[in-house]
């Protein structure tokens, strides 16, 4: 009985070994592939620099050891701002990702708003526009610009009376009556029938405002 745990014992310590001696090959073969890959890129390595030394040598580049040296030391130093960088980059990328359908259907409703404003004319109007200051800017010259801009204030105060609700009536008015004369058909006036038309009652009112038309327009003068 006792040489028979004996010999399994023996058995469970072989087992073991060669598990440990599997293990140490395993290991022994992945640092020989180390080391053959270590040789092989060694090797590379030197024909690489060998290979770009004789480039840049024949291009008639010197490159300074030292100044390699302090580039690859401030890679090193700056790895963590290098890191945010790419960083920036990704987000930048994915923001365009992002935006880039927004603004196709924004381009795609800026043409539509362009056709849409040409179909209704507002393109051939700006065009137009265009033209009228085209015309503004070369029939006056800058002391008429200056001179408006010295002006400005009389002249937005006039537009100001004008637009007023009894004057816009009392300008209609006066075009209607304009209207319907007929230049053309101008009836003649003696003397004689003048003084007599200028005892009716619409000449006396008439006269009755131009005198008072022309009293207001001195009385203002005086003022100023």
């Amino acid at each position: 009985m006792d040489n028979n745990n004996m010999q399994e014992q023996i058995n469970e310590i072989n087992r073991k070994l060669d598990l440990v001696l599997e293990e140490v090959m395993a290991q022994r073969e992945t640092r020989q592939s180390i080391e053959d890959l270590t040789a092989d890129l060694t090797i590379v390595g030197k024909d690489a620099f060998s290979s770009v030394v004789t480039e840049l040598d024949n291009a008639g580049v010197e490159l300074d050891g030292e100044a390699v040296k302090m580039l690859m030391l401030k890679f090193v130093r700056n790895i963590d701002t290098i890191n945010e960088m790419f960083e920036m980059l990704e987000s930048a990328n994915d923001f365009l990702k992002d935006v880039s359908p927004i603004l196709h259907q924004m381009g795609l409703d800026g043409i539509k708003m362009m056709n849409e404003m040409e179909q209704k004319g507002y393109i051939d109007f700006f065009r137009e526009g265009m033209n009228i200051m085209d015309n503004i800017v070369t029939h006056f010259s800058t002391d008429d610009v200056k001179l408006l801009a010295d002006n400005i204030v009389t002249i937005m105060e006039t537009v100001k009376e004008l637009t007023q609700p009894d004057m816009l009536k009392a300008i209609n008015s006066g075009v209607v009556v304009y209207k319907s004369i007929d230049v053309e058909d101008i009836p003649e006036y003696s003397m004689f029938k003048a003084m007599r038309e200028m005892n009716s009652k619409e000449m006396r009112r008439g006269i009755g405002f131009m005198i008072t038309f022309l009293k207001n327009i001195a009385r203002e003068t005086e003022k100023k």
